[in-house]
């Protein structure tokens, strides 16, 4: 492995930066597929509102995987700033962490649904980059 190759497993990655206090080189750059999905608010009273946001899950590997290259990369509630393409639609975000998945969620905001012709229930497959 050379100075600037960072190890795949994120656990390897914990224990060389928090044990050790090795040097890594941070970031990465994973493709995953996943549905678009769409989450519509609610008010206080639990009648919908007309809010509504379309996201990517992103969980297993991939999500270990950016939460250990994300030291210094994150911001409110534990987001994390994010480089990602869909097809050739490129953008910069934060994904944002998710309890119920162990993993993050991506907003996929309408200009890129937009240019790559997606709707709700499609399958999405990007590549983020931290």
């Amino acid at each position: 492995m050379s100075a600037n190759e960072l190890p795949s497993d994120p656990e390897l990655i914990r224990f060389l930066r928090e044990e050790l206090g090795a040097t890594l080189a941070e970031g990465g750059s994973w493709d995953f597929t996943g549905p678009l999905w769409l989450w519509r608010g609610k008010a206080k009273d639990g009648t919908p509102t007309s809010t509504a946001w379309h996201f990517v899950t992103i969980d297993g590997a991939i999500a270990d995987a950016i939460r250990a290259a994300s030291p210094g990369r994150s911001a409110a509630w534990g987001s994390v700033y994010v480089n990602v393409s869909i097809g050739d639609t490129r953008w910069q975000t934060s994904v944002f962490p998710s309890k119920d998945v162990q993993g993050y969620l991506l907003p996929v905001k309408a200009v890129v649904r937009k240019a790559q012709k997606l709707v709700e229930g499609d399958m999405v497959t990007l590549n983020i980059s931290v």
